[in-house]
């Protein structure tokens, strides 16, 4: 960011910070407020606030600050973020799950952790809120970002220590469906040695109790003959979770220019799940009885030396490491008529190691010019281990690919960029990176098999612009033109076939398909074009238009096709990645947060402390070689929807709020032979929030009030059968009370 542009940012801030008028302030805060004239309480701790570092970023983007993460209670950080624009969730509500910027997830959302990719296996609910000290929504890439990014990048900063001495302890509970759940979390911040060394220690605990149903319906139709059949499954299970994760971070003063941080991360993780269901229509089993117990855990360490050489020079090394290690053990008992049947276990140990460098050039010139240039090398490495008996002796199917794995991924990358601000109304950005990935694999250790090289280089200019129009202090227009890519998965290259349990030997129906890795997949490639325009109000509110138009190449989707396979006498249906040719996607989406005085010229006295929220994102793709009119991106959605408001009751200490969203019905048409639907969600959310003097804060919160069951149908019609499955899960309001500590 040009440093004219920084100072003058943070000019104004002091200079609101230093006239002070009362806010919608946390609930924490102890004294009754006077009439309220800004959004935010200002509090001048020397760094840029949320909407300083929104304003002032040449690309787009959305910073979410600390009182935001923690308005609502929430357990989990895609709660968070569901209410934002453009962003839906894959999980069920209330429970989390893997997030979607612009409808897209699988691998098109790129997830950072303090500016580096999250390891293999990472999600976002692993993080808990407190944790967290803000999330920066980056809507088009940038050259030291990185690239892989063609919806987006998700990029979670954690807390930073602080120098002032203090702790937090936050205190939760909740009912999910009348299973209880828990939480603490314990935040010490300290110095010593007189500021030279500044720490900063996270722990969180939690445990969880989930009950999940099983509700599912299946019908086949022979259009030649009429015969028809139709299968059900109803059952559910128990998933019981407990979680610890620990962070640190340290940043010591080596001297006057040079400063050293590290930041360890641990978590563990212990769970088991215990279910089954009962089927009609299927003459193998009746019934089915299931159990599985699962550990993981995961350690991480960035080390990070900068130095600075005045006025305007900064070198940066980092090195970050980390090892994941996960065992799964998993029974599965089937029965006929209460005589017990076909048992099998699965158990899978893996671990994932990853280690990466890198070292970055960065350089404020006279002239307004911020050059950065570095390079990256990163190297990863699977080990797997698997073994599947069924009714105590190796699956024969399997023998020819063996029961070990070992996959290997060298990653290179080299950038440069320079943002300039040639005049007060513009600033300018040019960057350009270049990356390599290099995967190799051996999939198993049957003599007929081949080890998996795949190698992928994408070269990736970008350009962004911000103009300050003139005649207006408050708006702002911003441009990008950028290329991202999107590399195959480990798994979609090299994973070892996985044969559908219900239908173990013998053909099976397409919609209990196997599925396979492909080694000859290619990365996607999309070409993008953003343009936004921003109007920041007096007191702190904010409106926006954003538009999108991305072209992509190479679109990565799996296919069901049927396939002779090694592994069983008969043809088999097979779900495999494949490269399709080309697909397009475009997009608006509207935000609005703004205080009742800052739309109307004379309000109330009682509607002053009202802020509105509200955002609105329309999308809509289309995917070459598939048919119409439902030929969309995966499992994208035609636009979300979130409205929301929080009060602060004048003359006390209490606030209140409530968001509602809302996704339209989704059908989508993966395949030439396969569609899929999933009806509308909407989810309700509210709090309630009250401070005890300014030590203590109470914060009662509901999610998913009014719940609305999730039915997911696919319907696949392979000429003359035609079959439809439908899944329906209900979904719970999770009640939850915390209690928020400081001294």
């Amino acid at each position: 960011m040009p440093l004219t542009v920084w100072l003058a940012l943070c000019s104004a801030q002091v200079a609101n910070a230093q006239t002070p008028s009362p806010a919608i302030a946390p609930a924490s805060a102890a004294s009754a407020p006077t009439t309220p004239s800004t959004l935010d309480k200002v509090v001048v701790t020397g760094g840029p606030t949320p909407e300083m570092r929104r304003r002032a970023s040449t690309a787009s983007k959305i910073v979410i600050g600390r009182e935001e993460l923690l308005r609502y209670g929430d357990g989990a950080l895609g709660d968070v973020l569901r209410r934002l624009p453009g962003v839906t969730i894959g999980g069920r509500p209330g429970r989390g799950g893997d997030v979607r910027l612009r409808g897209l997830g699988g691998g098109f959302t790129q997830i950072l952790i303090d500016g580096d990719r999250a390891p293999a296996g990472f999600s976002v609910d692993q993080l808990p809120p407190e944790q967290v000290e803000r999330i920066e929504l980056m809507r088009a890439p940038t050259a030291e970002t990185g690239t892989r990014a063609v919806a987006g990048t998700i990029n979670i900063v954690l807390r930073e220590p602080l120098a002032q001495r203090s702790h937090e302890l936050r205190l939760g509970a909740s009912l999910d469906h009348g299973e209880p759940q828990w939480d603490a979390h314990w935040t010490r911040n300290g110095k010593f040695w007189d500021d030279a060394l500044v720490g900063a220690l996270n722990v969180s605990l939690n445990q969880q109790r989930r009950f999940n149903d099983t509700n599912t319906q299946t019908s086949n139709v022979n259009t030649q003959s009429g015969a028809r059949g139709f299968t059900t499954a109803l059952g559910g299970n128990l998933d019981r979770r407990h979680n610890l994760n620990a962070n640190g971070r340290l940043r010591w003063k080596l001297g006057e220019f040079t400063s050293l941080h590290l930041a360890p991360v641990l978590a563990l993780s212990q769970g088991d799940n215990a279910g089954g269901w009962a089927q009609t229509g299927v003459t193998r089993f009746d019934a089915t009885q299931t159990h599985s117990d699962s550990r993981s855990s995961t350690w991480r360490l960035t080390t990070t030396l900068q130095h600075r050489l005045p006025p305007g020079t900064r070198l940066e090394a980092r090195v970050f490491g980390g090892r994941t290690r996960s065992v799964n053990e998993s029974d599965r008992q089937d029965s006929l008529r209460g005589v017990q049947g076909r048992l099998q276990d699965d158990r899978t140990r893996t671990t994932d190691d990853n280690l990466s460098l890198s070292a970055k050039w960065s350089e404020q010139t006279s002239r307004e010019h911020n050059w950065v240039t570095g390079a990256e090398v990163e190297w990863t490495r699977r080990d797997q281990l698997r073994e599947s008996l069924v009714d105590g002796q190796p699956r024969p199917e399997l023998a020819e690919f063996g029961d070990n794995l070992q996959a290997r991924t060298q990653r290179i990358a080299a950038y440069t960029q320079d943002e300039w601000s040639p005049s007060p109304q513009w600033s300018t950005y040019l960057g350009l990176r270049v990356e390599q990935i290099r995967t190799e694999g051996d999939p198993g250790q049957g003599p007929t098999l081949i080890a998996t090289r795949n190698t992928s280089r994408v070269l990736s200019p970008l350009a962004h612009a911000l103009w300050k129009p003139t005649w207006s202090q408050s708006d702002q227009i911003r441009m990008s033109l950028t290329r991202s890519y999107r590399a195959p998965t480990l798994n979609d290259l090299i994973a070892r076939p996985g044969i559908n349990a219900t239908y173990p030997t013998g053909p099976n129906p397409q919609n209990s398909p196997d599925w396979a890795g492909n080694p000859a997949l290619k990365p996607e490639l999309a070409t993008a074009l953003e343009i936004g325009w921003e109007r920041f109000l007096p007191n702190g509110g904010v409106l926006t238009v954003n538009g999108f138009a991305r072209d992509i190449r190479g679109l990565i989707r799996r296919l069901l096709a049927q396939e002779a396979v090694p592994w069983d006498a008969s043809p088999r249906w097979i779900s495999r990645p494949r490269n399709l040719d080309r697909a397009r996607s475009i997009g608006l989406e509207l935000e609005a947060k703004a205080r009742v005085d800052e739309l109307w010229d004379d309000p109330p006295d009682w509607l002053r402390p009202l802020l509105l929220r509200g955002n609105l994102a329309l999308f809509h793709s289309q995917v070459d070689g598939l048919p119409g009119p439902n030929n969309r991106l995966d499992q994208q959605p035609k636009g979300t929807l979130n409205l929301g408001a929080d009060y602060r009751f004048i003359g006390t200490s209490a606030s209140a709020g409530f968001n509602l969203g809302y996704v339209p019905d989704t059908l989508v048409q993966q395949t030439p032979l396969s569609t899929w639907r999933q009806n509308r969600r909407r989810v309700a959310d509210f709090y309630v929030a009250w401070a005890q003097g300014p030590e203590l804060t109470w914060r009662l919160s509901a999610s998913n009030l009014a719940p609305l069951d999730t039915l997911t149908t696919t319907v696949v019609s392979a000429a003359p059968t035609v079959t439809q499955t439908e899944n329906r899960q209900r979904t719970f309001t999770v009640w939850g009370l915390r209690a928020e500590m400081r001294f």
